[in-house]
């Protein structure tokens, strides 16, 4: 995808004595004292701050939090904590501004955060006179904020829209290049792993993935239903059995490619969905009818870790078992370890697949991990995101 990439400005030194906007994504969780307890997307959003900063750039940098309501600025809204911790990371103060839509004094070398966009009037709506307010504000707009996206917003699409330079970020641009590589240009076998609680909220996933792929998996909930199709038994296993016909329909369209939706020929169960449930590994064709599924079984994952081996290019999504009781984590970890060794280009999303990324520490063994969900979800459901089709217009002089 061509877009002007904020670092190639940097390069040809068209950022010096600039004021750039970055949107960057600084959503991270706050426990009810207003603590960060957790801050990935800080962290990732300092290379932009930074090399805008040592461009000689006047640099003000703005982020939504939380879900607040558009013009009632409520204490919990507030991006002070993030304004501290990016002190802390940047060791330099970053003073916060509020009420900056109308405009903001920045110099060139200094940095400041603008108050949660969100509270903006018009925000959510992309509305043309806000979006321009925004666009007033600097000479370069750099999107760096993946997570929005998906989000057709006045501070993600309206002020690219009208700024006089719309760029993509580092991390914006690293989220392009690894998907491009996966889904666009994807070195063959493409193996994706679609997993979750219900076939219907990642059903447009899995018709579009069908079309393209050469080997998916599905796991947890979506897989029972995927097994109902199949005509095995599933005992009291969260599935969807109102949506065997489009599962069935899923699998019909990857045989007709000589694809396939690999059924798990043995499972995990327990009687009853809790941590310390006793669990029984069995037949897929012997699941009972007091049986939950709560994991693939060895045989399965063994079987898939080999598919996994042999791939070029791995797409995963979901967590294939509930991983979070360790009786029923062997599937997922078998699943997340043979990614780790496979040569495969992977390229990885969602808040459950980071969870078990980190818990199985193959962090720097996975291509790359996407720091969007929804629009990592968008992107696998082969829709253009918003934030790429502005940026693509505006690198085309549209």
């Amino acid at each position: 995808m061509n877009v002007i990439r904020f670092s190639d400005l940097v390069a040809q030194g068209a950022v010096r004595g600039r004021r750039v906007l970055i949107r960057a994504d600084l959503n991270v969780p706050q426990d009810e004292a207003g603590h960060i307890t957790e801050d990935t997307r800080i962290r990732a959003s300092l290379p932009c701050i930074e090399m805008a900063l040592k461009a000689g750039a006047a640099v003000m940098v703005t982020s939504h939090l939380g879900r607040p309501t558009e013009g009632e600025f409520k204490p919990e809204d507030t991006l002070a904590p993030v304004a501290e911790r990016l002190a802390q990371m940047l060791g330099r103060p970053v003073p916060l501004r509020s009420d900056w839509v109308d405009g903001v004094t920045v110099s060139p070398g200094e940095l400041v955060l603008l108050e949660n966009c969100r509270v903006n009037k018009g925000e959510k709506k992309n509305a043309e006179d806000l979006s321009r307010k925004m666009a007033a504000l600097c000479d370069i707009f750099v999107h760096d904020a993946f997570g929005t996206a998906h989000r057709a917003e006045a501070s993600t699409y309206g002020v690219a829209q009208y700024a006089p330079v719309a760029c993509a970020g580092p991390l914006l641009a690293a989220e392009m290049d690894a998907i491009s590589k996966a889904l666009a240009q994807p070195k063959r076998p493409l193996v994706a792993i679609v997993a979750g609680s219900k076939v219907s909220t990642k059903l447009t996933i899995l018709q579009s993935l069908a079309k393209n792929v050469d080997g998916l998996i599905v796991g947890g909930g979506i897989a029972n239903t995927f097994m109902q199709a199949a005509g095995l038994p599933i005992g009291k296993s969260l599935a969807e059995p109102d949506l065997l016909q489009e599962a069935r329909a899923v699998m019909s369209a990857m045989k007709a490619r000589g694809a396939e939706v690999p059924i798990p020929e043995d499972v995990v169960v327990a009687k009853a969905f809790k941590a310390d449930a006793p669990a029984t590994i069995k037949a897929s064709s012997d699941v009972a009818e007091d049986d939950m599924i709560l994991d693939i079984g060895p045989k399965t994952a063994d079987k898939l870790a080999q598919q996994l081996m042999k791939a070029g290019t791995i797409v995963w999504n979901g967590p294939v078992g509930v991983f979070e009781f360790d009786a029923f984590a062997h599937g997922t970890q078998t699943i997340a370890k043979a990614i780790a060794a496979s040569p495969a280009f992977s390229i990885a999303g969602g808040g459950d697949t980071l969870a078990a990324i980190a818990k199985y520490g193959i962090e720097k063994d996975v291509g790359y991990i996407s720091t969007g969900g929804g629009a990592f979800l968008e992107v696998l459901e082969g829709k253009t995101l918003p934030a790429f089709d502005i940026l693509s217009r505006r690198a085309a002089g549209q």
